[in-house]
């Protein structure tokens, strides 16, 4: 992208004034050079979001935004209902809820190197991962919207984990307003035997190791000290977030003329917020939310039996679990009033700064975590939600490294085994169903997640609190 076509506020803040059907500017929080790497179809599609009725503010773009479906992945909005505001399935992803839960362990380097290589074969044992993989459990109906509503409460409920892992969980655990009903059969069916996997593409089960502290304060109430391993599990929704993805932009593309709704591009597929076919998405967009969060719930316990049949001293605690394709209904203080909106978060986390309500108490003074997966074999990152995200991106900032090439390009770049040997020489072992998704998610196909998080930092969305770097890493 040309930072010409842009109009610079700071060496990180980046505007384009409304011009034509835009209802609002478009910001985007980047350095030139992550400007300079971005391509143009992210200018394009962050003008088209501000085109979108009961949009508020401005559309943003965080600093590692690329091309995605309708919104640019990386991108957030916020619409009022009461202003004829919509929500888009466009805007929050066919992967939904797809997120980042990070576990302490008590364990340090020094604890896991004398058994590493049998740590790594047993997760990839234990752990179901790869395209269309299936899990331990098997879902009648009943079980199924049981699971739909209640999140990961259903699955603490079912022996998979414990009461405490929910008060470190986003919403603890449960998205309320799930309506299993508003998710098709076809959904639902995709999903009967893909509960507690890891799925494919850029998800993932990592054993990481604290290797730098940027602020005491927050990394002790976190619970990370220097040397410490950290579990990081990435996935979401798997085969029914994708199929209500799937229905509901077919049905809000078809719907959007019967709306009054211009739009820009089919993708942006959207309805009213107050209209029965947008409360029906949100119901099952909730729902799937809750799939995700009972997902990630069931991959806790697996990765605690791995753990204990392998080092029966490690102490696996949930530090926090938040997700990063989502629209959650959120009060914010606009030119001065509060108002309920419809937030929009494709490929972008919330970021609570210190003194939210929604905070668990111990991370009242600090902020939430927020954290952030980099890509294969480089570092991934915890941060802490400030204060100043809120009026700058309604509290959001990135989720991770964000892509640099296509998966196709990657793939005539880098061979698997390639990867595999070049990190392995590092002291990273990769486990992994397959040696083309190795290729897809090559460190080099991705941006520089440190790049994007100093940018993060220097825009005010979130500061840093810890790196941490690969041991292990099990991928679909």
């Amino acid at each position: 992208m040309d930072p010409a076509r842009l109009e610079q506020h700071s060496p990180h803040e980046w505007h384009i004034p409304p011009t034509g059907h835009m209802r609002v500017p478009a910001i985007l929080y980047a350095s030139e050079d992550l400007i300079l790497g971005m391509d143009d179809k992210v200018y394009e599609q962050l003008v088209n979001v501000t085109t979108l009725p009961g949009i508020v503010k401005a559309a943003y773009a965080m600093p590692d935004a690329h091309w995605g479906y309708g919104f640019p992945i990386g991108g957030v909005a916020a619409f009022d209902a009461e202003a004829g505001g919509v929500v888009s399935a466009g805007g929050v992803g066919f992967d939904i809820s797809c997120g980042v839960r990070a576990l302490t362990t008590g364990l340090t380097r020094t604890d896991i190197e004398a058994c590493k290589r049998r740590l790594a074969d047993t997760l990839f044992t234990r752990i179901p991962a790869g395209l269309g993989s299936t899990g331990v459990l098997r879902l009648n109906t009943h079980d199924m919207d049981d699971m739909l509503k209640a999140g990961a409460r259903w699955a603490v409920s079912r022996g998979y984990g414990e009461m405490a892992d929910l008060e470190r969980t986003e919403e603890h655990g449960q998205m309320r307003g799930a309506d299993p009903e508003a998710v098709s059969s076809q959904a639902k069916q995709r999903q009967r035997d893909e509960m507690g996997t890891l799925g494919s593409g850029n998800h993932y089960l990592e054993v990481q190791v604290v290797r730098e502290l940027y602020a005491a304060d927050a990394a002790t109430v976190y619970g990370l000290h220097l040397d410490d391993v950290v579990v990081s599990i990435h996935c979401g929704a798997r085969g029914l977030g994708h199929q209500i993805g799937t229905d509901y932009l077919k049905l809000m593309a078809v719907a959007a003329s019967d709306f009054g709704i211009h739009l820009p591009d089919r993708e942006l597929a959207c309805a009213p917020l107050k209209s029965t076919l947008g409360q029906d998405y949100l119901g099952a967009m909730r729902a799937g939310t809750n799939c995700a969060l009972a997902n990630r719930q069931i991959l806790t316990h697996l990765t605690r039996e791995a753990f204990a049949a392998v080092m029966p001293k490690a102490d696996l605690r949930v530090l926090y679990d938040v997700s990063h394709n989502t629209c959650k209904e959120e009060t914010h203080v606009i030119d001065g009033t509060p108002r309920r909106l419809f937030v929009h978060r494709k490929g972008a986390t919330r970021a609570f700064g210190p003194g939210h309500a929604d905070l668990p108490a111990e991370f009242a003074q600090v902020g939430q975590p927020v954290l952030i997966g980099g890509s294969m074999g480089t570092c991934s990152y915890v941060l802490a939600g400030m204060r100043t995200s809120e009026p700058q991106s309604f509290a959001s900032a990135c989720h991770g490294a964000g892509r640099a090439m296509s998966r196709h390009a990657a793939t005539r770049q880098w061979n698997g085994r390639q990867v595999v040997d070049e990190l392995a020489a590092r002291g990273i072992l990769i486990r992994c169903v397959s040696q083309r998704g190795i290729a897809e998610e090559a460190p080099g196909a991705y941006k520089d997640v440190s790049v994007v998080v100093d940018a993060a930092e220097s825009a005010g969305l979130a500061r840093k609190i810890a790196r941490l770097e690969p041991l292990i890493c099990i991928k679909g």
